[in-house]
């Protein structure tokens, strides 16, 4: 439906009984295969270092502002100064059978007043790359943002170079919107940002499909998924 002003203009659709949303709470997402909790660098930094270590050449902090770091008490003073805020307020994924730290994702960008929300500082650890674990964690976070608290949209901003991220994002269910040239510069080279989002009306759909692909039955005896994501929320349309 189109709709216009007195002068015939045309404008958004309103937005009725809009009320401001509340903050991120530091209260801890609970799954199957994962929790996810606010980080704390007393509890989290040194298995989060030694799950990063095991990363080959460095290469999943190529695309990070920050990092690697060589010694252990480089890193964990970087995540006292810096990860510690309210915005952007890092979380710690804690994998359930082992109960260990091994990735880390933060909201940023925090905006209650209209609803908009975005995920990022996303770092996944070889232990949890490619894994249910993951995914679960992302679902979490997305189910805090739209049933918990009620956002109209989540954003997820990359390096227009980041293939593996720009993948990530598409999986699990991010539409792409567009790339915005020059955003930033950071490790003494320039950054062209892909901006990917969701909005509440796409999350019904991708809700249902998270949960049937996290269902046990959806793996094999080996833990590989017999339909993917894609393949799910296809089937749902």
């Amino acid at each position: 439906m189109n709709h216009k002003n007195t002068y015939g203009q045309p404008i958004g659709s309103p937005v009725s009984d809009w009320q401001e949303c509340a903050f991120p709470p530091r209260s801890t997402m609970s799954g199957k295969w994962c929790r996810v909790e606010i980080f704390s660098p007393e509890e989290h930094a040194e298995e989060l270092f030694s799950a990063y270590v095991k990363q080959r050449n460095d290469q999943d902090w190529t695309y990070l502002p920050y990092g690697p770091f060589e010694h252990f008490d480089d890193y964990q003073n970087w995540l006292t100064k810096a990860c510690c805020g309210d915005d952007p307020l890092f979380h710690t994924i804690i994998e359930a059978e082992t109960n260990k730290a091994v990735g880390v994702a933060s909201f940023l960008r925090i905006q209650p007043v209209v609803g908009v929300i975005e995920v990022g500082h996303i770092h996944f650890s070889p232990l949890l790359q490619k894994t249910p674990v993951a995914t679960e964690a992302m679902f979490l976070m997305m189910s805090r943002v739209f049933d918990e608290l009620g956002y109209r949209r989540y954003e997820w901003k990359c390096d227009a170079l980041n293939a593996p991220s720009r993948k990530a994002a598409e999986r699990f269910g991010f539409s792409f919107e567009g790339v915005f040239r020059q955003v930033t510069m950071y490790k003494n080279r320039n950054r062209d940002t892909a901006w990917f989002g969701i909005i509440d009306k796409d999350w019904p759909i991708l809700k249902k499909a998270f949960q049937t692909w996290l269902k046990p039955d959806n793996f094999d005896t080996q833990g590989r998924q017999k339909k993917s994501l894609q393949q799910i929320r296809e089937n749902l349309h």
